[in-house]
């Protein structure tokens, strides 16, 4: 299934990530599960990035859905150029997509991927608003 990414998608982050020696599996290509822990990345420094770091006593992200199209296998040595963009918010979630290139061939796609963001407040276990500064850095 290919998840298409709306036209109306707002670039908010962008940033390099290494590609470690570890990431690859076996068969000498980045390990598939190793580009979600690429897509987290750029959405959790997106956050601090904002000063909106999660906090377990009070308000912050959960992940109501994750998928990644892999269209090039990533390799090491090199970097990952990480976009990271929102789109579609409501009262209480937003979406997140997130393009991955290689920082020595920028243009190429090798991966795609995102998540629907839910805003809760942890102690209750519920899900709130957005916050107004998340609001404003999304819309």
């Amino acid at each position: 299934m290919r998840i298409e990414i709306p036209e109306n998608k707002k670039l908010t982050y962008e940033m390099r990530i290494p590609i470690r020696w570890g990431d690859m599996d076996a068969m000498g290509h980045v390990n598939n599960a190793v580009y979600f822990r690429y897509l987290e990345t750029i959405r959790i420094e997106w956050l601090h990035s904002l000063g909106g770091a999660p906090d377990p006593a009070g308000q912050g992200p959960v992940i109501a859905n994750a998928f990644c199209n892999f269209y090039r296998q990533l390799e090491y040595p090199g970097e990952v150029l990480a976009r990271h963009y929102v789109a579609n918010p409501g009262r209480s979630s937003f979406d997140t997509f997130i393009t991955l290139e290689r920082a020595d061939t920028p243009g190429t796609l090798y991966a795609a991927g995102g998540a629907t963001t839910v805003w809760i407040d942890f102690p209750q276990q519920k899900s709130v608003p957005l916050p107004e500064w998340l609001r404003a850095a999304i819309s």
